[in-house]
């Protein structure tokens, strides 16, 4: 991936997938971007049963988001090795990773969570987002990480921006005005 202090931009496969308006970088599902530039705003929509991590280093000013499907990757070791941000047990990880190679500490991390929301499953039979949720929660504790804050749950979407320069997590639930968490 590629590294730097110049604006680095980095996805898992190496490549810069730079889309949206001046500098407004799209995070698309199964995805993960990272950046060091403070003029860059990472932004992820329409999260439904699916995760939204924003991880930020304030010292650093490193910040990187992950838009992430499903819990386990046992479920396809080969969707798992051609895009691990489909899963948690596999993004969270290279997530981290990305952010530490700009420079970024994990105990200086600030992490926010959105997302886990259970749509188009009224009946909770599947409950992806309750599952999303508690494979980061069981992640998380294994490593003695902290998350600062989180809206997760409900039937909602939720769109999230993370600013690199300020380090603030803008969330938009359906229905409601945008505000920071």
């Amino acid at each position: 991936m590629p590294s730097g202090s110049n604006g680095s931009l980095c996805a898992p496969n190496g490549k810069n997938n730079h889309r949206g308006d001046d500098l407004n970088i799209i995070v698309d599902i199964s995805d993960i971007k990272v950046s060091n530039n403070p003029d860059v705003t990472l932004v992820t929509y329409s999260l439904g049963s699916c995760i939204g991590l924003a991880i930020y280093d304030p010292e650093a000013k490193v910040g990187g988001m992950l838009h992430y499907m499903l819990p386990d990757s046992s479920i396809s070791k080969e969707k798992s090795q051609a895009n691990p941000a489909m899963f948690a047990d596999t993004g969270i990880p290279a997530l981290f990773k990305a952010c530490y190679k700009l420079g970024a500490q994990k105990q200086r991390m600030v992490i926010k969570v959105a997302g886990g929301a259970q749509l188009m499953d009224e009946s909770g039979f599947f409950n992806i987002g309750k599952r999303n949720y508690a494979a980061l929660r069981k992640m998380f504790w294994r490593n003695k990480v902290m998350i600062t804050a989180e809206d997760v749950g409900g039937m909602v979407n939720r769109t999230i921006r993370l600013h690199i320069g300020t380090g603030n997590l803008n969330m938009k639930v359906s229905g409601q005005e945008e505000r920071i968490l």
